[in-house]
């Protein structure tokens, strides 16, 4: 078994934790699948795309920085080199979407990881009715507002996708955030 077949099956009982509504394997295998579509998957890749949203507590500040150490931990129990530990770690840190990306690798996670913001409208509002479902516990004012300063946060970027081959997002993605926004605010 690979390493990243490994990883899947390390993951996937965190991924089937009842409060998932979109944080779930299905969003690992839509991430997979938008970096193998678009030919930039790489093994490195597909183990920080199992590891980034492994722990996820709606109720929680650092899940990411909780995933990574998780994850990492993980790794590194499995003989993985450090120098894999530590980019794999730095994968997932990079999908708490609070600072540029410093590596193509790292953009193209994150790019993948808002791939959802730029689908269909349909699979948007899909996304989105998810999104609320498991943050039911947070009254609906105080959601409404949070939620809009998270989306507009993203709309207000000159850009949301910064590799080729996510900018073709770009437009569907703005016009998501938008509806989405309006029926917010």
């Amino acid at each position: 078994m690979s390493l990243a077949e490994q990883a899947e099956a390390f993951a996937l009982p965190f991924y089937a934790e009842a409060h998932r509504a979109y944080h779930n394997a299905a969003h690992v295998r839509a991430l997979l699948t938008a970096l193998a579509s678009r030919g930039v998957l790489t093994p490195t890749l597909a183990l920080a795309a199992w590891g980034h949203d492994l722990i996820y507590d709606p109720r929680a500040q650092g899940n990411e920085e909780r995933s990574a150490e998780t994850f990492g931990a993980w790794l590194a129990s499995q003989g993985a080199d450090a120098a894999l530990v530590q980019e794999v770690t730095a994968l997932i840190l990079a999908t708490r979407h609070t600072a540029p990306p410093q590596t193509r690798a790292e953009a193209l996670l994150v790019d993948a990881d808002l791939s959802i913001l730029g689908a269909d409208a349909l699979t948007f509002a899909a996304y989105d009715a998810a999104i609320r479902q498991e943050y039911a516990f947070v009254p609906d004012a105080e959601y409404r507002e949070g939620r809009a300063r998270v989306l507009r946060g993203f709309l207000e970027r000159e850009r949301i996708y910064v590799t080729p081959e996510f900018a073709g997002l770009e437009g569907q993605a703005r016009a998501n955030l938008a509806a989405v926004l309006a029926r917010l605010e």
